[in-house]
């Protein structure tokens, strides 16, 4: 399947375009369990298509992106049944199928921004969490994860490396936050949190941030997405990094070494600015609950 892409790019912040499915395409669906009436709709981000772009390559049921580089994305799209309010209409009798495009850019954040104030509970201990319980630390890094995402499970053990060599090396605060709604994504739901971070014994706390006004206020768009912010003596916590891990991705190849995030911590605990190119991180969207996205949100 190949989807050409309108030529009114910037005329809506998503475009909304219909699937034509194949033979093949459609025995596997029906593996899945997708009725054959049902519509299959992929929500892509104008913003992140290019005019150089001809179309968006299509890999067997679910779309793999060329424009990002992506040259198979099966396993980083997840069919999500569409509900109430979520813009879908029901096709004869089969129900609708949203195939949403998990390729979303971090939203950018002024640098020198002040970090939004916190309160959230972490699910595995019970534990209620500020930002002012991170004021001792000479950086804060905040980083919007979540149980579910491809793009998250793709560097979680780097992740989990990173937090533990600067917290105990460099005494950098970290903190896991998730934002996506239990309603729609239950995997994504606190006690979920509470295995994911026993699991894989996350050195930083794992805050859910149940109404979602955490994640607005950073203006958090995607998971992963990454803060970094710096702390000059009593002044408040500033944004100092907000920007990728490192260029892997699940399936173009590329080890998982959290260089770009690596640097940016080098340089701001050694009291220097970050000078490299800061990178938008790239992930599946928040998973916003019904009615409660934010404006930035398309």
């Amino acid at each position: 399947m190949v989807l050409a892409l309108p030529r009114n790019l910037s005329a809506s912040p998503h475009l909304h375009l219909p699937i034509r499915r194949t033979a093949t395409c459609q025995a596997l669906l029906s593996r899945r369990g997708v009725p054959p009436t049902a519509s299959l709709v992929v929500k892509v981000p104008a913003e992140n298509t290019s005019a150089k772009a001809a179309g968006i390559s299509a890999t067997v049921g679910f779309t793999a992106s060329r424009v990002f580089g992506l040259p198979d994305s099966r396993a980083l799209l997840a069919p999500q049944r569409a509900t109430a309010g979520a813009g879908s209409r029901t096709a004869g009798g089969g129900g609708a199928l949203v195939v949403r495009m998990v390729l979303t850019e971090s939203q950018p954040l002024a640098l020198g921004t002040r970090a939004p104030d916190f309160t959230l509970v972490e699910p595995l201990t019970g534990k209620t969490w500020s930002l002012s319980d991170f004021d001792g630390h000479p950086a804060l890094l905040v980083m919007f994860i979540c149980n579910h995402c491809p793009f998250v499970v793709h560097i979680k053990s780097q992740l989990v490396a990173l937090g533990s060599e600067y917290i105990s090396k460099h005494g950098l605060g970290v903190v896991a936050i998730s934002a996506n709604s239990a309603l729609t994504h239950p995997q994504d739901g606190p006690y979920k949190m509470a295995e994911e971070a026993k699991q894989f014994n996350f050195p930083f706390p794992y805050l859910y941030d149940e109404t979602q006004e955490v994640a607005k206020a950073y203006q958090a768009a995607c998971t992963p997405d990454f803060f970094l912010f710096k702390k000059d003596g009593r002044r408040p916590f500033e944004l100092a990094y907000h920007g990728q891990l490192d260029d892997s991705r699940p399936s173009n190849g590329r080890p998982v070494t959290g260089k770009d995030l690596r640097n940016a911590l080098d340089c701001v605990l050694s009291g220097r600015a970050v000078t490299a190119p800061q990178k938008r991180s790239i992930g599946c969207n928040i998973k916003w609950a019904p009615g409660n996205e934010p404006d930035y949100f398309g």
